[in-house]
């Protein structure tokens, strides 16, 4: 089942990151140099999706006017949430959208787009599951599928209700291997267990395991000076059995010539490499992080609505990755606009913590760093 695709580099050209020029528009003449390498090395996968800001423009232009149909493999996505579609028509709409600027014709992986707890209403109210159903049968589709964050007991229940899915896209790499939010060896072993070809997203979260925490960096330098901190990520997702295709936002051609290093001569991690990303993730393990498990218990009473969990996620990620540039970045639209500094004390999200969480004390410390 994992052989959906298997005429091609196991590399995926994630297009939600594209090169940007100095107006900060996609640079869409990088992006054909980029296009052209990763077809060149063996590539034929590109996952773009309808909320990614011009980039289904940008790969009809890079790709799509300049490579026979055939010679391709092109995934989108549908999402259904409040914030991409404001009814049922809007989400079902969407794929004409994508057709229109990709100018593709077909789509071959379509996905029910970042399937979480809190958007899942939409995609069961809107029937977009049948919805799929009916675009493959028209041939506008080949392969549906759904990339997913949320818990292993919902992928398991998701699979079990749908098992006509014909793939799952899963964040995983091996920072989040046991992370108790994530859940992604959790989850890989879910969709391992009903069969599903696996799609893995941010198998270098975001491009920070290729500048990982400098006790991290040092292990993986110890055993292997000549290789890059984001090959170690990328053959960590690449290896897992049932893998069938790894996604990777690149963003310039170096990241490009990196990646497909990797992926042209693809070498499984040994046993010692697999103990060095164990070590490694020791050493992620050992960095002071907030104990959060987002089960998001603290939320529903705050007077102020404030997203707590989201924020101290951010805050993990700073700790580890100390990129503070990137934290402040995503503290302005990850938390919804709300700020650590409306808390008023009132204590009750502390009541309501599992964890025992000093909530307040951290929610200065968010502040001060990143306010």
């Amino acid at each position: 089942m994992s052989e959906l695709v298997n005429d091609c580099l196991k590399l995926g050209f994630g297009m939600m990151r594209l090169p940007k020029d100095a107006d900060g528009a996609i640079d869409v003449e990088t992006t054909k140099g980029m296009v052209d390498d990763f077809i060149a090395a063996g590539g034929k996968y590109f996952d773009t999706a309808f909320v990614y800001e011009g980039s289904e423009e940008a790969t009809r232009k890079a790709l799509v006017e300049r490579y026979p149909r055939d010679s391709f493999y092109l995934a989108s996505k549908l999402h259904a949430g409040k914030w991409a579609a404001k009814d049922e028509a809007a989400a079902k709409a969407e794929i004409r959208t994508s057709l229109e600027r990709s100018g593709a014709g077909y789509i071959d992986f379509y996905l029910l787009h970042g399937i979480e707890d809190n958007n899942i209403a939409f995609y069961d109210d809107y029937d977009i599951w049948g919805y799929m159903r009916e675009l493959k049968q028209e041939g506008l589709v080949r392969h549906v599928g759904f990339s997913f964050h949320d818990t292993p007991d919902m992928l398991e229940r998701l699979l079990t209700a749908h098992p006509d899915v014909d793939f799952v896209m899963l964040q995983i790499n091996y920072a989040d291997w046991e992370n108790p939010v994530v859940h992604a060896r959790e989850n890989y072993e879910v969709a391992r267990a009903h069969g599903k070809p696996i799609i893995v997203m941010e198998p270098v979260k975001g491009g920070m395991l290729a500048h990982p925490a400098e006790p991290v960096a040092r292990v993986l330098a110890q055993a292997n000076p000549t290789a890059s901190p984001a090959s170690w990520a990328l053959r960590f997702a690449a290896s897992l059995p049932g893998v069938m295709m790894v996604l990777s936002g690149m963003s310039t051609p170096d990241q490009m010539k990196d990646n497909l290093e990797v992926f042209r001569d693809f070498a499984p991690l040994s046993a010692s490499e697999r103990e060095t990303i164990d070590r490694a993730r020791a050493e992620l393990d050992k960095i002071d992080q907030v104990g959060c498990t987002a089960c998001h218990y603290c939320t529903p009473g705050c007077p102020l609505n404030i997203h707590i969990p989201e924020m101290f996620q951010i805050l993990n990620e700073y700790k580890l990755y100390h990129d503070l540039k990137r934290s402040k970045k995503d503290y302005g639209w990850r938390p919804g606009g709300h700020r650590a500094s409306a808390c008023i004390a009132c204590g009750q999200c502390e009541q309501a913590c599992p964890q025992h969480l000093p909530i307040i004390d951290l929610l200065a410390e968010v502040a001060q760093d990143f306010e």
